[in-house]
């Protein structure tokens, strides 16, 4: 087991917190929370194995971990990112046109419940066979009965396109890209950052959405974008960023989040902390390093209170919860890891 919490003598001895890294043309010195980053990396991927084996708890014996939730070290093998490769993208017609809808119209509301609610009232998802009017009465009526249809993961705001309702505003939004060509667009986009500023163009898709809805396009067989390409912070991860460097990182997010993905392998030698990457062969990307800050950013605010982010925040809202479904780990063919 990997335990984040431990004394500084411990600390030294393992390596200690560089005095300075220069990132960006900037020298940074990182607090605490900068080593904090890596050992929790390297716990929380120990959980996921764990959990992948079929072991029994306890998975870590570090405290907060152990009773607060957190997404895992790589994106695509959280509980959501599983769905959209396993039940959107690679079930259904497989040409992009269809995957393309079916993936923004998941990603939109994010939330399992709502896509199952619509392939079973509204018939199968395809944008060949898709009815304004039909999508619109099934997610109307699950609204009026109380049931939640988007994630709290992240807001999705709704665009001004004319309709009464946040949903109905957002299938007109999906039709806007549909029968504008968002998809030969995205389809022909020469980079990733390319790909992502056709998605930017469109309204209320401001440049954290536009970004992950292009990362999750990507899972499809039709994209070969790299991960390594580019990276948009979001709120959560410039607070972590914050809490990893101070204020002189403010402006350079993005450089920060690559120098962790470049300089990894150093870290968790430093460290000496196990770290073998996703099925032994993948190392963080850019989104994931992302996602970690956002993580840590949580896991700092018990484990370094005196260190302060952006958004004040000073509690872990999410306790863990165990969930007894088996644990999915299956990942876009072209990326060789099945």
């Amino acid at each position: 087991m990997v335990t984040l919490l431990q004394d500084r003598e411990a600390l030294g001895r393992l390596g200690d917190v560089p005095a300075t890294v220069r990132v960006g043309g900037r020298k940074l010195q990182p607090t605490p929370v900068f080593d904090t980053y890596w050992r929790f990396a390297s716990a929380r991927q120990v959980v996921y194995e764990a959990r992948l084996a079929g072991r029994a708890q306890p998975w870590t014996d570090d405290p907060i971990l152990a009773r607060h939730r957190f997404t895992n070290c790589y994106r695509a093998a959280d509980r959501v990112s599983q769905a959209v490769i396993g039940d959107v993208i690679y079930r259904g017609p497989q040409e992009w046109e269809e995957m393309f809808f079916r993936t923004l119209l998941f990603k939109i509301f994010n939330r399992e419940s709502t896509w199952e609610l619509l392939s079973r009232e509204a018939g199968e998802v395809r944008w060949g066979t898709y009815d304004y009017g039909a999508y619109d009465r099934v997610l109307s009526a699950a609204f009026a009965g109380g049931q939640r249809l988007y994630s709290a993961a992240y807001i999705v705001p709704p665009p001004q396109l004319g309709e009464g309702r946040k949903h109905r505003n957002h299938l007109r939004l999906l039709e806007m890209m549909m029968t504008t060509g968002a998809p030969e667009r995205v389809l022909g986009a020469s980079t990733m950052r390319e790909a992502y500023e056709v998605l930017l163009g469109y309204p209320a898709l401001g440049p954290f959405l536009a970004y992950q809805f292009v990362i999750d396009l990507n899972y499809a067989p039709h994209l070969g974008f790299s991960e390594m390409d580019f990276v948009v912070p979001g709120p959560g991860a410039r607070d972590g960023i914050r809490k990893c460097f101070g204020p002189a990182a403010d402006g350079i997010e993005a450089d920060v989040i690559r120098y962790m993905a470049d300089s990894q392998q150093e870290h968790f030698a430093r460290l000496g902390l196990p770290f073998a990457g996703l099925r032994g062969r993948r190392p963080l990307q850019l989104i994931d390093c992302q996602n970690l800050f956002c993580e840590v950013d949580k896991y700092a605010r018990v484990a370094h209170p005196e260190i302060t982010g952006i958004s004040g925040r000073s509690r872990i809202k999410q306790a863990y919860r165990q969930d007894d479904a088996p644990l999915r780990a299956w990942f876009p063919p072209k990326w060789g890891l099945n």
